[in-house]
């Protein structure tokens, strides 16, 4: 077992929970895979698993000096490995949970499944607090049927409503709202309907009109999607309505003053972007820079430091984008319309926010993504024409890729693995590899581990299985390989609630409405909701 490196030191459950709360930066890391994490861990814990450390590391800990907390299940062999990677890229103040997510709990401390989980509590305690008004799927139908005008937004992103939606409903993701909401509805009298595929979006995407002063009827569908199959009402698949690209530029200071009053009604302060240069330069503090424009918009250019967190799931997965616990934060569009609501939400959660005025003057690079942490080794690219011949001169193919994508398509010869069970049982795999992976980066990754246990790497393939095919290469599919019990990077909790299982759909519901009731009084009173 890899021995504790000399900054790493062993942390009680109460010493953490004192420092979860005192103010300072802290960086809780689970570093198990997404699907061990998805079944147990503690609320404020951001997943950052083993078998991504050094790629994600400098995007969701930037500052090397940052108090960083690292936790596995139980045994502390994973977290003792972790803290050796931290140490070695330069993290100074590195410490384990001692016990990991199984001391805590022994501790007499909860645990929560499922993901997302403060930006999943906050929703529910925001619909309790503002008594944000729903509707439900039967109600909906009916309305719909009746011919009423009524308008229905998905607040999703485009890619999760075209996987399925609400007949008749358009896409405008939450973070949009502000800037394109007047362009979808044609008048006041017009009934607004926000959804997504549970509680969250639809809660947070209605109140946000609401408290920006929509005199429409506003309302969230209940439930979501997965309340409109419950209701036994079908849903629409494939379609392509969204929210219009242009707006007009005569209605910008309109909205403009909406989204002003908006900030001010939650004490949203603005910075300038010599603010903004001096605190990237101060590392003595966290400031994650986030631009909440769309996709489009973000990869035309963007601010130097800047990462892609559109509005709506910064607000509704916030730990898929900020690591530090007590950091700044700043956010970003063009018009000062989005980004003020985004920040209204994200303070109300208890984050230290702010809006950059005049981000115009600050953008002008291309979007880039950081370096990895510590040094990765180079790999050589193996075309798919070789690896036949390489596999019949005795190179095992290592898969790497997620275990989900691996079932639904790879290399007849290939073995699969992560990171995670090459720390473990499957150090032993016989070599030398050519790695399959979706990247170069997680190839070099995976290779790292292997050099550390003294296997031999050749190289790697990042084609896609239609290349392997189109290079005259075995493709299969298998729906047990690799069995359930190996695919610790897969979070099976209700995975299938939107496929048809009702059962499913109903216990996620019941898991979200319940969050409130497990967690403690610091946690509910980090929250800033009014009153």
């Amino acid at each position: 077992m890899t021995s504790l490196p000399p900054t790493a030191n062993r942390l009680s459950p109460k010493q953490l929970k004192e420092w979860l709360h005192d103010g300072q930066e802290i960086a809780l890391l689970d570093i198990r895979e997404h699907g061990q994490y998805g079944e147990a861990h503690l609320f404020y814990a951001v997943n950052l698993p083993y078998s991504r450390m050094e790629a994600e590391l400098p995007r969701l800990v930037p500052q090397k000096a940052t108090r960083v907390v690292v936790y596995d299940t139980a045994d502390e062999g994973m977290a003792q490995r972790a803290a050796s990677v931290l140490a070695e890229c330069g993290y100074t103040s590195v410490h384990i949970l001692a016990g990991g997510a199984e001391g805590w709990k022994a501790d007499g401390r909860q645990l929560f499944a499922g993901v997302h989980v403060p930006s999943k509590t906050f929703g529910e305690l925001a619909e309790e607090v503002f008594h944000t008004p729903h509707i439900s799927a039967q109600e909906l139908k009916r309305r719909q049927d009746a011919g009423e005008k009524l308008v229905v937004l998905d607040g999703r992103p485009f890619s999760e409503y075209r996987k399925m939606n609400i007949p008749g409903g358009v896409c405008c993701p939450n973070g949009e709202l502000a800037l394109r909401t007047d362009l979808l509805v044609p008048d006041e009298e017009t009934t607004v309907v926000i959804n997504c595929a549970g509680r969250t979006r639809s809660i947070i995407g209605a109140q946000t009109l609401i408290n920006l002063g929509l005199p429409n009827p506003v309302y969230a569908l209940q439930n979501g999607t997965q309340g409109w199959v419950l209701a036994d009402q079908a849903l629409e698949h494939g379609a392509d309505r969204r929210y219009p690209d242009a707006i007009p530029h005569d209605s910008l200071p309109a909205l403009r003053e909406r989204a002003q009053q908006y900030a001010a009604r939650f004490e949203v302060p603005e910075i300038t972007p010599q603010t903004l240069l001096q605190w990237q330069a101060d590392s003595s503090r966290t400031t994650f820079l986030c631009d909440v424009r769309t996709g489009e918009e973000y990869r035309t250019g963007t601010i130097a430091g800047a990462q892609h967190a559109p509005g709506g799931q910064l607000i509704q997965a916030t730990d898929l984008y900020l690591g530090v616990r007590g950091a700044r934060v700043v956010l970003f569009d063009n018009e000062q319309v989005r980004a003020p609501v985004v920040a209204g939400w994200l303070r109300q959660m208890g984050w230290d926010v702010h809006v950059l005025r005049n981000a115009d003057t600050l953008m002008a690079a291309r979007p880039a993504q950081p370096a990895p942490a510590g040094h990765l080794p180079d790999l050589a690219g193996i075309p798919a024409a070789q690896l036949a011949a390489q596999a019949a001169n005795g190179a095992t193919l290592l898969d790497v890729r997620p275990s989900m994508e691996f079932r639904k398509a790879h290399l007849a010869q290939a073995v699969w693995s992560n990171r995670t069970w090459l720390e473990q049982e499957d150090s032993r795999l016989p070599g030398p590899f050519i790695l399959l992976a979706k990247n170069q980066q997680d190839a070099a990754m995976a290779a790292k581990t292997l050099a550390a246990h003294g296997r031999q790497v050749v190289g790697a393939n990042t084609d896609s299985p239609d290349a392997w095919r189109q290079a005259g290469l075995e493709v299969e599919a298998s729906s047990d390989n690799p069995p359930d019990a190996r695919c610790i990077d897969y979070l099976f909790f209700v995975h299938d609630r939107h496929h048809g299982n009702r059962e499913a759909a109903r216990q996620y519901l019941a898991w979200e409405t319940g969050l409130v009731a497990q967690i403690d009084a610091q946690e509910r009173a980090a929250f800033r909701l009014p009153g």
